[in-house]
C-alpha cells in the first residue's frame, strides 16, 4: 500500500491500529513524515505513538517543525528522552533551533548529558558557519591500530554514527591525520596499520568557515562527508552531504528572493504571515518607486521635445523593457557562473567582450524587426525614416549598455563583499531604465531636431 492509500485510510477513520503500524513500518520514513503533514493534531499524536521505536526518531527528524512541536508537547519526559537520544546531533540541533524556549528547556532536560554537551557546543557557532551544520557523531580511528581492530571499533560504535563510509584517522590528542574509506578497509589486509593505508590528502573545513563555501567544496570534490577541525586542527565533527543539500536549497532560495527584490524569509511561503510578506517586499518596492523619480525627471526634462513630437512617447516602453531584459539576462548568467565557481574577477574583460558581441547580434536582429514594424505602422509620418533610424540606434546602444552593466555589476558587487543577487533586479532595473531614457532622448534631440 502506498502513501496516498494509507493517508486515505487514516482520514476515513476506518483503520486498525495494529494493521496501520505494519503498513507504516513498510514505507520510507520520509513518506511517513509527509503523511503527518496531511492529518489533524489528534491523529498526529495518536499515530506517532504506534510507530515502532526503531523508526520513530527517523520519522521525527523529517517532520515539519510544527508537527514536531505538537508531538513533543504531547509526550512524557521519558518518551522525549527516547526520541531525542536516538536523533543524530545535527538533526537535534535543527529541531531545537525551531522551538520556543519552553520546549527547548524541557527537551534538553531529558537528553543524555553527553549529547546535551554536543548540542550546546554546536548551538554556539554562528548560523552561517561550518560548525553550525556539523555533527559530532562520526567514526574516528587512531593511527596505530590495525585493520581488524578498526572493524571492531566500527562494529561497536557505528550503529549510532551519522556515517561509516568514511572514518577519520586521528592522534591521541585528536589531531586530524587522514581519512580512510570503508572500501579501503575491506580490501586491506587485517594486519595492515591504519597509518599505512589512510589517505592524507584531506579536504577539511574549519568550524568558522562559511557554509556556502563548504557547499562549493562538496561540489568541487564530489564529497559525501567532510571533517571539521578547530584552530589547532583537532577533529571536532563532520558535515554530511544531506546537510549540504539543505544549505544549497536555503542559499538558492535566499538568492531568488533577493533577485526578486524581496528580503529573505526564514519560513516557507505558507508559514510566513501576510504582515511579514508585506514587510519583506515593501522596502524594495519603496526604493524602486522612489528611484523612478530619476526616470520621471529625465522624461520631464525633454517635455518640450515630446510635445513637439508626441509619437516618441510610444517607444519609451520598448526601449526600457528591452534594456531591462537584456541586462537581466546578462546578470543572471553571470551570477549563476559565479555561484558555481566558473566566473571570477579575473574574467571581467573576457565576459565584457563576450556580452558586447552577444548584444551586437541581438540588437541587429531586433533592429531589423523593429525597423520593419515602425515603418509599416508610421509610414505616413513625414519623418518616418529618421524616426526608424533614431529608435534603432537608441535600441542598439541601450542593449549594449544593459549587457555591459548587467555583466559588470555582479562581479563588482562580489569584489565589494556585497551579495551579487541584489544587483540583478533592484539596482539594475533603476540604472538601465535611467540610462536608456538618456540615450533615447539624446539621439532624438540630435537626429530629429527636438
Amino acid at each position: 500500500m502506498n502513501k496516498e492509500e494509507i493517508l486515505e485510510l487514516i482520514n476515513d477513520g476506518s483503520f486498525d491500529m495494529s494493521k496501520l503500524k505494519i503498513l507504516l513500518s513498510d514505507i520510507n520514513t520520509v513518506d511517513v513524515a509527509e503523511i503527518f503533514e496531511e492529518i489533524d493534531r489528534e491523529k498526529i499524536i495518536q499515530i506517532f505513538r504506534i510507530l515502532p521505536k526503531a523508526i520513530a526518531s527517523d520519522v521525527f527528524a523529517y517532520m515539519d517543525s510544527d508537527q514536531q512541536q505538537i508531538i513533543i508537547e504531547a509526550l512524557t519526559d521519558n518518551e522525549i528522552g527516547e526520541i531525542m537520544n536516538k536523533l543524530f546531533v545535527d538533526d537535534a540541533v535543527d529541531f531545537i533551533e525551531e522551538m520556543p524556549a519552553s520546549v527547548v528547556k524541557r527537551v534538553l532536560n531529558n537528553v543524555m548529558p553527553e549529547k546535551r554537551k554536543h548540542i550546546n557546543q554546536i548551538l554556539q557557532y554562528p548560523d552561517d558557519s561550518a560548525g553550525s551544520i556539523m555533527t559530532t557523531e562520526y567514526v574516528n580511528l587512531y593511527e596505530d591500530v590495525k585493520v581488524h581492530e578498526a572493524f571492531d571499533t566500527i562494529r561497536s560504535t557505528g550503529l549510532n554514527k551519522e556515517t561509516i563510509y568514511n572514518c577519520y584517522v586521528i592522534r591521541r590528542n585528536r589531531f586530524l591525520l587522514g581519512v580512510i574509506s570503508a572500501k579501503t578497509l575491506m580490501l586491506a589486509s587485517p594486519n595492515d596499520l591504519i597509518v599505512e593505508i589512510m589517505d592524507t590528502n584531506i579536504v577539511f573545513a574549519r568550524t568558522t568557515d562559511d557554509r556556502e563555501a563548504i557547499a562549493d567544496q562538496f561540489q568541487k570534490y564530489n564529497l559525501l562527508a567532510m571533517p571539521v577541525v578547530d584552530k589547532e586542527q583537532e577533529l571536532v565533527g563532520i558535515i554530511t552531504v544531506d546537510d549540504i543539500v539543505d544549505v544549497i536549497v536555503e542559499e538558492n532560495t535566499e538568492d531568488i528572493h533577493k533577485m526578486a527584490a524581496i528580503f529573505p524569509s526564514e519560513d516557507t511561503y505558507m508559514k510566513t504571515t501576510v504582515m511579514q510578506h508585506a514587510k519583506n517586499r515593501f522596502i524594495w518596492m519603496l526604493i524602486l518607486m522612489l528611484s523612478a523619480t530619476i526616470t520621471g525627471s529625465i522624461i520631464a526634462s525633454f517635455e518640450q521635445g515630446l510635445m513637439a513630437l508626441p509619437i516618441l512617447m510610444s517607444f519609451i516602453p520598448i526601449l526600457m523593457n528591452t534594456g531591462g531584459i537584456a541586462g537581466s539576462q546578462a546578470s543572471t548568467l553571470i551570477i549563476r557562473g559565479m555561484a558555481v565557481g566558473e566566473i571570477g574577477m579575473r574574467d571581467i574583460l573576457i565576459i565584457l567582450w563576450k556580452e558586447l558581441r552577444v548584444g551586437i547580434l541581438c540588437s541587429i536582429g531586433l533592429g531589423i524587426v523593429n525597423f520593419i514594424r515602425v515603418f509599416i505602422m508610421y509610414n505616413k509620418e513625414p519623418s518616418v525614416w529618421m524616426l526608424c533610424l533614431t529608435i534603432n540606434i537608441s535600441l542598439f546602444c541601450t542593449i549594449l549598455m544593459a549587457k555591459t552593466i548587467g555583466s559588470i555589476l555582479p562581479i563588482l558587487a562580489k569584489r565589494l563583499k556585497i551579495d551579487p543577487a541584489i544587483m540583478s533586479a533592484p539596482l539594475l532595473t533603476t540604472v538601465v531604465d535611467a540610462l536608456s531614457l538618456i540615450i533615447y532622448f539624446s539621439f532624438a534631440k540630435v537626429m530629429m531636431g527636438l
